[in-house]
């Protein structure tokens, strides 16, 4: 499908129906589950405001073009990267790093809960789980 195409239709691309709704609740599952391992670590809460909204700071590839932007974006909005983190955090023990690796997690969760998926590189607003602006109505 061309970027143009794809464009026009707010759909194209993403999941869509009980799918959809699924992600969205495996999402908020994946907060919650961070957030009370994250209380059972006993992690200070001052570390998790500090991190929580770090993986946003992702956005500032935008700068560069759509494609540099979604890749960026997309880089640190995977749970890859955190559950890396998370296991090395483990097995060294460097608690700390499991903290951030939980943020991170929580993050990601809450971005899907909320609808906003991996991008597209035709734009921002392009998502697998549809076009933001349209995602908090459905």
């Amino acid at each position: 499908m061309s970027d143009a195409v794809f464009a026009k239709s707010p759909r194209a691309g993403a999941v869509d129906g009980v799918p959809r709704l699924l992600l969205r609740l495996e999402g908020a599952a994946l907060a919650l589950v961070a957030i009370l391992a994250y209380a059972r670590l006993g992690a200070p809460w001052w570390l998790f405001a500090v991190f929580i909204l770090a993986p946003d700071l992702s956005m500032l590839g935008y700068l560069a073009g759509t494609r540099i932007g979604s890749i960026t974006y997309n880089a640190f909005h995977v749970t890859l990267g955190p559950l890396t983190l998370g296991l090395a955090g483990f097995l060294l023990p460097q608690f700390d790093v499991l903290a951030v690796a939980l943020t991170w997690l929580c993050h990601i969760g809450i971005d899907r809960a909320f609808g906003f998926g991996l991008k597209y590189r035709i734009g921002f607003a392009f998502s697998h789980l549809g076009r933001v602006g349209r995602v908090m109505a459905s």
